[in-house]
């Protein structure tokens, strides 16, 4: 029997996580799979043959675009080719719509069957996008619980397969403090370079403010793969240098597991933070031109993932100008001191938690993947 054929593309760190799960689930219940296709390290390491490394095309801002351009031709050049000399059994496209929304024109045109597994926000912003995903996508599976209903509304193919986080973090009874342990906050910086650089030296300054407030207090760092530890120890010298604090680098779990409170950049870390029932607040601060242009475009109130699953505010958004050291540091002092207001803030993390799908997202993805072939 011929060996099936599966091409797969992540455009970054998130994506390369999330596809290595993927292919791993489909390879337990489908040994023989032939998996190649654009990633980074963790689809290699899931055995996946990786022909364009995910850091060649990932971008962050217009200018970082257009270097980049020359590296998106050739791949969507190699792409082409693919799909007009081997005709894989299946594209897997995850999240990545600036280049996988292109892709999977070219994938129609040579009949090369279409899975999109963590698709673009539509719902969010450019919701003409729709139309595209209709004509080019075969089946959407979806992670997010409104997203069903969604593409449903517009005639796409879809599955609500869960959120693959729930398969990462543990039960929010792990991460319960007693009043006797050391007080420590998280500050959760993001992931990607330029956003740590611009939004981090703020969070310091609120950390110092914070360290005068709530002695004693130590924050403790996530530091993601993909940021130099160095480039925040230069910022923690330079904006915060006699705050208490430890870079934590072995995941952001292990922040959640010791920490009360944390303060974190809008992303997918609000949600991490959610389904660790850890309560936060969100900031979110970006050109002043950068924000206007998104505010019209964007369709939705919030701007953190885990107030968009919630229907409302249920963690603190601060935006822009109020995403300054002395109102963050005001924000969760407020926050600490309410005790009830906590108890809540836990409660409707929970329910957040409770839409998210429950653990084995990879496996029910792995599923739907499996029954397009």
């Amino acid at each position: 029997m011929k060996t099936k054929t599966v091409m797969i593309i992540a455009g970054d760190v998130s994506g390369d996580l999330h596809g290595s799960k993927l292919v791993r689930a489909m390879r337990e219940k489908e040994p023989n799979l032939f998996f190649f296709g654009i990633g980074g390290k963790a689809l290699r390491e899931a055995g996946v043959k990786i022909l364009v490394d995910t850091t060649k095309l990932s971008v962050i801002g217009v200018t970082e675009t257009f270097s980049k351009l020359p590296a998106f031709v050739r791949a969507m050049l190699l792409s082409r080719t693919i799909f007009k000399r081997f005709r894989p059994d299946l594209l897997i496209l995850i999240d990545f719509p600036g280049f996988n929304l292109p892709v999977s024109a070219l994938a129609k045109r040579y009949h090369v069957k279409v899975l999109y597994y963590i698709g673009p926000q539509v719902w969010a912003w450019r919701p003409g996008r729709v139309k595209k995903i209709r004509k080019r996508v075969d089946r959407m599976a979806v992670i997010l619980p409104f997203e069903e209903d969604f593409f449903k509304s517009h005639r796409v193919p879809v599955t609500f397969v869960g959120h693959p986080l729930m398969d990462t973090y543990c039960s929010p009874e792990l991460h319960k403090k007693s009043e006797e342990e050391p007080f420590d906050i998280g500050l959760l910086p993001g992931s990607r370079e330029r956003e740590v650089t611009h939004l981090f030296p703020v969070m310091l300054e609120a950390a110092n403010l914070l360290r005068k407030r709530l002695q004693p207090v130590r924050f403790l760092i996530s530091v993601a793969q993909s940021v130099d530890p160095a480039v925040l120890e230069r910022l923690i010298e330079k904006h915060a240098p006699g705050i208490e604090c430890a870079l934590i680098s072995d995941g952001v779990h292990r922040v959640f597991s010791r920490c009360r409170f944390c303060i974190v950049v809008s992303g997918t870390a609000t949600l991490e933070a959610a389904v660790c029932g850890m309560p936060m607040v969100i900031i979110y601060k970006v050109s002043p031109i950068t924000y206007w242009l998104g505010r019209s475009l964007v369709k939705v109130r919030n701007i953190g993932l885990v107030n968009i699953i919630a229907g409302k505010t249920i963690v603190p958004e601060l935006i822009q100008q109020d995403a300054s050291a002395e109102r963050i540091a005001e924000t969760v002092c407020g926050m600490l001191q309410d005790r009830e207001g906590l108890k809540m803030l836990k409660q409707e993390l929970a329910s957040v938690r409770n839409r998210l799908g429950g653990p084995g997202a990879s496996q029910r993805a792995a599923e739907v993947a499996l029954g397009m072939l």
